[in-house]
């Protein structure tokens, strides 16, 4: 820069020094910004304290340190969640002199047991935030902790101690953690605890694990609605006592439900599952972690449907039904009423709000341990096994006919309209085996690779140029005339909004496709959108995926991996290629990848990964997935600049630095 521009550049900078750094210190940050961790000051944010305090007591329970947890919620919304665990330590914390260890847990954020897997092997918490931040949005918050005979309490008022820890006597045969809190009006308004939603939070952690009994206690005053002043929730049964409550006395495929339980081995954790065939119904699937609900599903969801879907199709082998080969997991799934749970060290999950877990070797462990026991369930009672079988090919068959329908009307379509298909369109002959599928993919470069990896029989390509209009924030004039969302409909061949008819969809599945990198996302999220907003009934009826393409490509020697994203290529080098020289090369894009490499590990039905977008099925949820969308995407930039300033807190410390 010349020295004559810097004479032009203005002198001084306003008010801007070090007087304007402001430093938070302690739980300043999480009053200050209640959303960046618990996702807001609403109802669920709310009830979400509740949850942080009864995971760590199941925490406990899991760990084999307690059996009995009890939740009681007096008047003046006040919440008391105890447990006969070890009881938090008292001792003074090493790094904090003066500090007993408890203090520095109720006031420090990222203070916990659960990094090192030396407290806890398996647990709900991750990030040592939860009680800290229970703390912090509280008016009042005592804690006592029963331990080695004798009891120790605190209290806290906004995340301050009121005073140190202090001994208030012996106790010869209690032990345990006891913690009490009356959230802060100053953070949550007049918001109250809503009993019926608590009650139905504790039966459910109780289902979870067979091994802890949850005591229910509610003042009388707020026993209204069916919610009882006491109950008891023990189930020795465990997801099999709950799938049994929540099929009712429907009519089942099998009278028997699927259900067990298996350790993994080397002590990698364990997998309880139950799973029961309906009929006449539309299924539901509930999936956790480490007692925590993953509603979005993940790999210990693709475990199980795999191992559903391999022993089916080995079992009609056995029985001489040679069409079996045809089924897949859809087939045996749609439908079910799904529960699995599984308990692993050091889960990952796509998120800070743990909808969907993404560690790697759960869908192995889950499918190992699954598979065996489905089979002897299939074999054992021959009539049961070609009962469901029986069923399952009705689905497939019903699948198969609604996809040649669908063929003969793409086809149809195809030959009235062949000049009328987008220019850019590479389309496919429909004559495969497979369902079809069209790939919308960022640009020509990426376009000409996908068109050369594709199965030509089975898979269209579709490019289009760049970030797409932004429908949310479009007028309906501006949405018509723009030439790539034209071409996207034509290809498509459903219609939009009120007229969008997802059995006039030429292809199976719809396939958004886009660079690992940020802009992909960016891609990928206008797409999304405009499928939410002017195709909602293709994303409900489950016909579009997200593509998984990697970001890296690891080789050491004649070995080489793929990695997803920066905390996958970590792992690979910690575990696959530890202690090797490994050469890291990075995709721009897809358009640098080779036909074959974008085929190995984005297109080819046999080798891929795709992530299935889909919207709630009850009407409040989705509302609220409209709500969010419009707060994203819509035209108001202030709801975008604070749903930033709110969730900033949630990234990854290691992403930001990558």
């Amino acid at each position: 820069m010349s020295e004559d521009l810097f004479d032009k550049l203005p002198a001084g900078g306003g008010d801007y020094d070090s007087s304007a750094i402001e430093v938070l210190e302690g739980l300043e940050p999480v009053r200050r910004r209640p959303g960046m961790y618990i996702g807001g000051t609403d109802e669920r944010a709310l009830h979400h304290l509740a949850a942080e305090v009864l995971d760590n007591s199941m925490d406990e329970a899991v760990a084999g340190h307690a059996n009995r947890i009890e939740v009681t919620l007096d008047v003046g919304n006040r919440l008391t969640i105890s447990d006969n665990g070890r009881g938090m330590p008292v001792d003074e914390h090493p790094k904090f002199p003066g500090k007993s260890t408890l203090e520095v847990i109720l006031t420090t954020l990222h203070s916990g047991g659960k990094f090192s897997g030396k407290a806890y092997a398996t647990s709900g918490g991750l990030h040592g935030v939860g009680v800290s931040v229970v703390n912090a949005l509280s008016e009042n918050v005592r804690v006592e902790v029963a331990r080695n005979k004798e009891v120790y309490a605190q209290e806290f008022s906004r995340g301050h101690p009121l005073a140190p820890l202090s001994r208030i006597g012996a106790t010869p045969n209690r032990r345990g953690t006891t913690v009490s809190f009356t959230p802060d009006p100053e953070i949550f308004g007049d918001r109250q605890f809503k009993p019926m939603r608590l009650f139905k939070l504790a039966r459910s952690k109780a289902y979870l694990y067979a091994g802890v009994e949850i005591r229910w206690k509610c003042a009388p005053s707020l026993a209204t609605d069916g919610v009882p002043e006491e109950a008891v929730f023990q189930f020795p049964g465990g997801l099999s006592d709950h799938l049994a409550e929540q099929v009712g006395t429907r009519e089942c495929v099998t009278s028997e439900f699927f259900a067990g339980r298996q350790d993994f081995p080397d002590d990698q954790g364990r997998v309880e599952w139950a799973v029961a065939w309906p009929l006449w119904s539309d299924g539901s699937t509930s999936w956790y972690c480490n007692t925590v609900p993953t509603p979005d599903g993940g790999t210990h969801e693709q475990g199980l449907r795999s191992a559903l879907a391999k022993g089916i199709r080995t079992f009609g082998e056995l029985v001489g039904q040679k069409k079996a080969k045809d089924i897949s997991a859809d087939d045996i799934v749609t439908g079910s009423e799904i529960m699995l749970s599984v308990f692993i060290r050091e889960p990952q999950f796509q998120s800070q709000t743990k909808d969907r877990l993404t560690s790697p070797e759960a869908a192995r462990l889950v499918e190992n341990a699954v598979r065996d026991h489905f089979d002897h369930f299939l074999a054992d009672n021959m009539e049961r096994g070609r009962a469901l079988l029986g069923s399952v090919m009705e689905r497939m068959d019903e699948r198969l006919r609604r996809k040649a329908e669908r063929e003969i009307k793409r086809k149809t379509a195809t030959n009235a309209r062949k000049l009328r298909l987008p220019g850019k369109l590479t389309d496919c002959s429909g004559e495969g085996d497979a369902e079809t599928e069209i790939f919308i993919v960022e640009g020509d470069s990426a376009g000409g690779s996908a068109k050369q990896a594709r199965d030509r029989k089975t898979q269209a390509i579709l490019p289009i140029r760049g970030k797409i209009l932004n429908v949310a924030s479009a007028t309906a004039d501006k949405i018509r005339a723009n030439s790539e969302i034209a071409d996207l409909i034509l290809a498509l061949g459903c219609g939009v909004r009120k007229d969008c008819n997802p059995d006039q969809l030429r292809y199976d599945r719809v396939v958004i496709m886009t660079d690992a990198d940020v802009d992909g996302a960016h891609i990928a999220t206008l797409l999304m959108t405009f499928f939410f907003q002017e195709m909602a009934e293709i994303v409900k009826n489950g016909h579009l995926f997200l593509a998984q393409p990697p970001l890296y490509r690891l080789t050491a020697g004649k070995e080489s991996r793929y990695a997803r994203d920066d905390a996958h290529r970590k792992e690979l080098e910690e575990t696959v290629f530890k202690g090797k020289k490994v050469e890291v090369s990075r995709f721009k894009g897809l358009g640098e990848m080779n036909p074959q490499q974008l085929r190995e590990t984005t297109m080819s039905v046999a080798s891929r990964t795709m992530t299935r977008i889909t919207l709630p099925a009850e009407h409040e949820q989705r509302y609220a997935v409209k709500e969010l969308v419009d707060q994203l995407m819509g035209r108001n930039p202030e709801h975008r600049f604070n749903f930033i300033q709110n969730r900033a807190g949630e990234l990854d410390r290691d992403l930001i630095d990558a």
